[in-house]
């Protein structure tokens, strides 16, 4: 009877440990205006090969809204970085040292539109954590930008940076200079300074609003001076700012000057493939970075694919408009697991466009391959029926993404509201999904890559933003994965209206895959409770099945939920306790729901008014207002 105990405890201890992984990489609520004091333990999640050690907060924020996140540790080298919820790809903004006083990490972001956001707190390199304070605030309206002081081209002028110059969007003072340009004049901006490490940025005004083009901290060849060779996309005025890398001041010399033409471009045609090589010898762009550029003839809904490979170093491909220099794509490892690069596009406008072939690293040396080919349309997506499951394969001929990913599309019909959930297994590849609405262009509204906490299979709950055709790509998340694997799409409804619940009353509910899904795949219950400003209220939770969780906040009339305080262990190791108090009179929804994913079973949830000796004390486990 021994042995097949001693097998159950195992089996018990290897559910505990993937769902503690799991839980690592669940994002907490944050709220605008509050403090976290966090800690990176060993039980947080990682990012690839190790590399670091993270925690993931979410957040509600406004287009325009003008944030500034600090970390603060005396454990670690701290680092901040800003996603789009959902969204695949790079951060939207990042920072390491930005606070000034050492390995301190402040990052300021203005969200460009409504929408939910993850703040990630990190460790800059490695897996040494420790205790953090981590802070999120509003900052007030930016002050308006002063008249820039003109610059003619051939000229050098210097100029000081002091505590009353104007404060750049991320930190740091700046002084602004505005030049005249033609289409396609190009300009070498030079600022050197032995009292700031500088930083040259150049753009244009959109009213207010400097939007930047391009910028240079250190020039090309070492050294802390920056120079930027830069080609004005269209005619008009430019400002350029000179600033500094960090909050120091000082004096500085700015030099504003014609550069030399561009090296001519090679040309290139679909269906040639061609061997080039980067060395000491080989022209420099205007980032100073060794490269080839090349040069073909397009025509709008063309689709192409451009490849290339080196086995001598880290290959690096961008693809641009030959009329004004604008970035259509850029590709560093999109070919698959390894270093070679991989841009596939639809083209959108007849006329040129211009590849430049180089290396991720500026100094790049050895041989490479460049290939240029015309992409078939993929086949049509197959129509999934809600409930039912697909197997399929995925091979080298199957269609590729703009990701250089194989992929299998597979399409549905909903309407605004409905929850829909798609499951991806695979014993041959690390599964990767990906849901956007059906059209010529793909573009990605969600993902996932290991939410059904089950190994590498993934789960991707979405609530639909309107009525209408989209489509789900079952592929693998590297792009040499191939294998077998099962689809399965389920329609969830819409999402469970909020119940009620009073003051002062216990209500008792059952957690069920029926239930409403974070999207972190948490299930959860929602109540719906009325306070007065100043209540001292007291929330309980207590589950035998699942670790407990609260989230309280407040739900809008479209059905968005902002958290206002969360508590995970207040109770106990696993049941929750949150003392918090009403900020205003109005409605407010408790979430009652498991910690992690896939978690159910029976739970009680108490909302009371604080006992007197308690709200004298102040509150408990909850996020507390920035300082």
């Amino acid at each position: 009877m021994s042995r097949p105990c001693l097998a159950a405890a195992v089996s018990l201890i290897a559910l505990i440990g993937a769902a503690g992984h799991a839980l690592a990489q669940e994002a907490q609520p944050l709220r605008i205006g509050a403090s976290v004091n966090g800690a990176l333990t060993d039980g947080d999640a990682k990012a690839a090969d190790d590399e670091y050690r993270y925690d993931d907060y979410r957040f509600q924020a406004r287009a325009g809204q003008r944030l500034e996140a600090v970390l603060r540790s005396d454990a670690f080298d701290a680092y901040l970085a800003i996603y789009a919820d959902g969204a695949a790809g790079e951060a939207l903004a990042e920072d390491d040292d930005g606070l000034g006083d050492g390995t301190n990490a402040r990052l300021r972001f203005t969200p460009e539109r409504d929408g939910v956001y993850v703040l990630r707190a990190r460790t800059y390199s490695g897996l040494d954590g420790g205790d953090y304070r981590l802070t999120l605030q509003e900052r007030p309206p930016a002050p308006r930008a002063p008249r820039a002081t003109g610059i003619r081209v051939g000229s050098t002028t210097g100029g000081e940076l002091t505590a009353s110059d104007p404060e750049q969007e991320d930190g740091g003072r700046y002084d602004a200079y505005v030049f005249r340009a033609g289409a396609g004049d190009r300009f070498v901006i030079t600022l050197d300074s032995s009292d700031i490490d500088p930083v040259v940025r150049v753009g244009r005004m959109n009213g207010p609003d400097f939007t930047e083009i391009a910028n240079n901290d250190d020039a090309p060849g070492g050294g802390l001076n920056s120079r930027l060779t830069f080609t004005a996309p269209s005619a008009g005025e430019y400002v350029i700012r000179a600033t500094g890398v960090d909050e120091r001041l000082g004096r500085y010399e700015l030099g504003l000057a014609e550069a030399p033409p561009a090296p001519p471009s090679k040309p290139i045609a679909v269906g040639d493939e061609i061997k080039g090589k980067l060395g000491a010898d080989s022209a420099t762009n205007d980032d100073g970075q060794r490269a080839d550029t090349y040069r073909f003839t397009g025509t709008a809904g063309q689709r192409i694919a451009i490849e290339m490979k080196s086995s001598e170093f880290d290959t690096y491909l961008t693809l641009r408009r030959a009329s004004d220099g604008t970035m259509v794509a850029e590709d560093d490892d999109g070919a698959g697991s390894g270093t070679d690069s991989r841009i596939g596009r639809t083209l959108d406008a007849d006329g040129d466009y211009v590849i430049e072939a180089r290396g991720f690293s500026a100094e790049a040396d050895g041989d490479y391959t460049l290939k240029l080919t015309e992409t078939a349309p993929p086949p049509p997506p197959t129509p999934a029926v809600f409930g039912q499951t697909a197997e399929g394969e995925i091979t080298d001929t199957d269609p590729q993404g703009e990701n250089g990913k194989h992929y299998h599309a597979y399409a549905f019909s909903g309407t605004k509201g409905q929850r829909v959930q798609a499951i991806l297994r695979s014993g041959d590849f690390d599964a990767y999904l990906e849901i956007g609405k059906a059209g010529e262009d793909f573009e990605v509204l969600a993902s996932d890559d290991d939410g059904l906490s089950e190994g590498t299979d993934s789960r991707l709950t979405f609530t639909l933003p309107d009525s209408g055709d989209y489509i789900v790509r079952a592929m693998p998340l590297s792009g040499d994965g191939k294998g077998l694997y099962s689809f399965e799409l389920s329609d969830r409804g819409p999402e469970p209206k909020p119940g009620s619940l009073l003051v002062g009353s216990t209500v008792r509910g059952v957690l069920k895959e029926a239930s409403a899904l974070t999207d972190e795949g948490a299930y959860f219950d929602a109540y719906r409770f009325q306070a007065k400003k100043d209540e001292k209220l007291r929330l309980t939770m207590v589950s035998n099945a699942f670790d407990s969780f609260i989230d309280l906040g407040r739900q809008d009339d479209d059905g968005d939920f902002s958290s206002l305080a969360t508590d995970d262990d207040g109770l106990s190791d696993a049941h929750a306790k949150l003392d918090w108090t009403a900020p205003d009179d109005g409605w407010y929804v408790v979430r009652a729901r498991a910690y992690g994913p896939n978690q159910t079973g029976a739970y009680a949830l108490t909302v009371e008014r604080q006992p007197a000796a308690s709200a004298r004390g102040g509150e408990g486990r909850s996020q507390t207002p920035s300082e």
